[in-house]
């Protein structure tokens, strides 16, 4: 009888006893995971990871935290402009969080660049950078978990309403003082004071049509070509391919702009503009007719002209609008 009772004791000590001895393991693994990271996290807002990191620290279980990791190409030679622009801001979000009263183990951030992880890039079946992912506690990302660079711009500001979504952990985007823009604006009224005390005994110009009209133009240009966008959103410049190399000014989704395209509409809505301004001084001004007849073909070919490669960029960004005009 005795036997039979030890057996059994024995066969229950392992039935139990490896199970909790695997779910120990695992805890313990756990633990040094979470501490390891937390040790890099105090020493870098964004933590720099290679191949062998990324596996053990992000694909391999167990974890119990978020990692947000920005695939990018820093290096010189890969001559991305957007990775560095990416970057400036992704800093900001980190350093947001890592300073932080908040601040806890639920998320880190993270980093791989492709000259020192490109086994990663080959892993994910990755060809474009800068690319923002988020790896969830639990499960492989989803389509959600990657962030939509293309739309919603790279501003820190977009950057933590994403993460917030995804992880449920609120970042308040707190950017280190730029004293360019209040400077800039002081040295600009600093000039328009200055000029108005030279010419104090002549104000004369300040009630010139023109030179109101030249402004209030300018701004309307300005506004309309999408710098308001730009400023709110933070779209990169242009988008280079990785793999052919190829620059892109125009974005191809009518959700979403670069910021060279901004200028692009800007200069032939200018363009536009000064070609009706000549076919208006031509109909009504005294010159003689020859000069009139010049700005006026002038004016006709600005506006046709201009107007045609607008309508072509329209087209190729709302796919499957049928009209063009001259260039299609």
């Amino acid at each position: 009888m005795i036997p039979r009772l030890l057996l059994t004791l024995s066969l229950l000590a392992l039935f139990y006893g490896e199970p909790c001895s695997a779910q120990k393991k695992k805890e313990t693994l756990l633990s040094e995971k979470v501490t390891q990271m937390m040790d890099w996290a105090s020493k870098r807002a964004v933590i720099r990871l290679n191949g062998e990191k990324f596996r053990r620290f992000v694909r391999a279980p167990p974890r119990n935290y978020s990692v947000v990791i920005m695939f990018t190409a820093l290096q010189p030679q890969r001559q991305c402009a957007v990775c560095k622009q990416a970057d400036e801001e992704y800093q900001i979000l980190a350093n947001s969080w890592r300073y932080s009263s908040a601040f806890t183990n639920k998320v880190f951030f993270a980093m791989v660049d492709f000259d020192e992880g490109s086994d990663v890039f080959q892993m994910l079946n990755m060809n474009s950078a800068p690319t923002f992912i988020n790896f969830p506690p639990k499960g492989k990302p989803k389509r959600a978990d990657t962030y939509e660079l293309q739309v919603r711009g790279f501003a820190a500001e977009q950057l933590a309403r994403w993460v917030a979504d995804r992880t449920e952990v609120h970042i308040r985007v707190i950017r280190p003082p730029n004293y360019a823009g209040p400077l800039m604006l002081g040295l600009l009224l600093a000039l328009i004071g200055s000029l108005a005390y030279l010419r104090r005994n002549n104000l004369e110009f300040l009630y010139n049509k023109n030179v109101w009209a030249f402004s209030a133009l300018c701004f309307v240009l300005i506004m309309t070509s999408g710098q308001m966008w730009n400023h709110i959103r933070g779209p990169p410049y242009a988008h280079k391919n990785p793999n052919t190399g190829q620059v892109s000014y125009i974005h191809g989704s009518s959700q979403a702009q670069f910021v060279a395209e901004t200028h692009i509409v800007l200069l032939f809505n200018a363009a536009v503009t000064l070609g009706m301004v000549l076919l208006h001084e031509a109909a009504t001004s005294d010159m003689d007719i020859g000069k009139r007849k010049i700005m006026c073909v002038a004016g006709i070919g600005l506006v046709m002209l201009f107007f045609s490669w607008l309508l072509s960029i329209f087209r190729a960004k709302y796919h499957g609008y049928p009209y063009s005009f001259l260039i299609n």
